[in-house]
């Protein structure tokens, strides 16, 4: 009896040390399983940060393209704006009472309307401190504007047409 006891404890022991050695590779292959499932984790995290990302890029992209889709034809305008205004600097007082000139300040009234509601602006220069970003010095070395030889422009913030000024 001793003898089967023996054998019997040596099977048990047997099968014992092949559950644990069974339970040490489960327990390795959850923690295999965990470490793969954060590394998953963290790729889908990455990629839906890019792809939130792309979508906020995307749509300023998008605003920017329709704020400024017009400035070429806006650039090209401008100068027949401001054409018209110079010519109305050169009517004399007699002229300037005839309806022909009052129809071209209209014109100019309207035109700068049109252009102020699509976003674009005069960039404000005389007595104004010199703005290298804005504007473009033609003569002089001081800090203040004292004449401007051609008007700047801006369309929503951005400069379109730098302004040609004298220190």
């Amino acid at each position: 009896m001793t003898k089967n006891k023996k054998i019997f404890e040596e099977k048990k022991d047997l099968e014992e040390e092949q559950i644990n050695n069974d339970n040490e590779k489960q327990e390795q292959i959850i923690i295999e399983k965990k470490e793969e499932n954060i590394d998953y984790k963290d790729r889908y995290l990455r990629a839906l940060a890019d792809y939130q990302n792309l979508v906020k890029r995307s749509g300023q992209e998008k605003q920017d393209f329709v704020k400024y889709a017009n400035e070429q034809l806006i650039v090209d305008i401008l100068p027949i704006y401001d054409n018209l205004k110079i010519s109305l600097s050169h009517i004399d007082e007699e002229a300037q009472k005839q309806g022909w000139a009052q129809g071209i300040k209209y014109v100019v009234k309207q035109f700068k309307e049109m252009l102020e509601n699509n976003g674009v602006f005069e960039i404000k220069t005389l007595g104004e401190k010199f703005d290298p970003y804005t504007m473009e010095a033609l003569e002089g070395d001081g800090e203040i504007v004292l004449s401007e030889v051609k008007t700047g422009y801006k369309l929503g913030g951005k400069v379109i047409v730098p302004a040609k000024v004298k220190l």
